[in-house]
């Protein structure tokens, strides 16, 4: 199945994934995204454990026996992961995956990708860019993730270890006219 994904020609702006042993084509972020996006990887960037990469590409994690493969908005991997052959990273080098949901992915990232990340993610960052608030999820567990805060965009949240760092996400909020506007379309 993961050959099927890396060698489907997927439209321009979307990308495939590998959910639940099926193939899911979505749309890649919204434009509008792109700055939380900088804002993100740019603070994450000072405090990412040693030799952990922090990007936005399109890279596939996989995460074996268990029919997934993502390409989470944000990652921040550990760099080894990617001087293999092949096209597909191995999610247990992720030490943090960040998505920031919309309508068409909240399924996905809170249900499924949260239930994967949450066994073997050290941080799962879910950006709920609808309802203007982010959600750390950390200590991954067989069963999915012990522990988890929210707040509204504006305010700081503390980023657990291995990252250990208060966020600032004032310049994470969408201006409420486009959010409007996104809802009609």
């Amino acid at each position: 199945m993961l050959g099927i994904v890396e060698g489907l020609d997927t439209p321009a702006g979307y990308k495939a994934e590998l959910i639940r042993g099926k193939i899911v084509v979505s749309p890649w972020s919204k434009l509008r995204y792109k700055k939380v996006m900088k804002a993100l990887r740019l603070q994450l960037e000072q405090h990412a454990p040693e030799g952990h990469d922090v990007d936005v590409a399109p890279f596939l994690f996989t995460f074996p026996g268990s029919e997934r493969g993502y390409g989470p908005d944000l990652h921040v991997a550990d760099e080894t992961a990617f001087e293999v052959e092949g096209r597909h990273a191995d999610g247990a080098a992720l030490s943090l995956a960040a998505e920031l949901t919309s309508d068409s992915t909240k399924d996905v990232d809170w249900l499924d990708k949260m239930a994967t990340y949450g066994q073997i993610v050290p941080v799962y960052l879910l950006l709920d860019m609808r309802v203007g608030e982010i959600n750390v999820m950390w200590d991954p567990s067989p069963k999915g993730y012990r522990s988890r805060t929210n707040v509204p965009f504006g305010r700081p949240v503390r980023i657990p270890a291995p990252f250990d760092f208060e966020l600032d996400t004032s310049g994470f909020g969408v201006p409420e006219e486009q959010s409007a506007e996104d809802e009609q379309r």
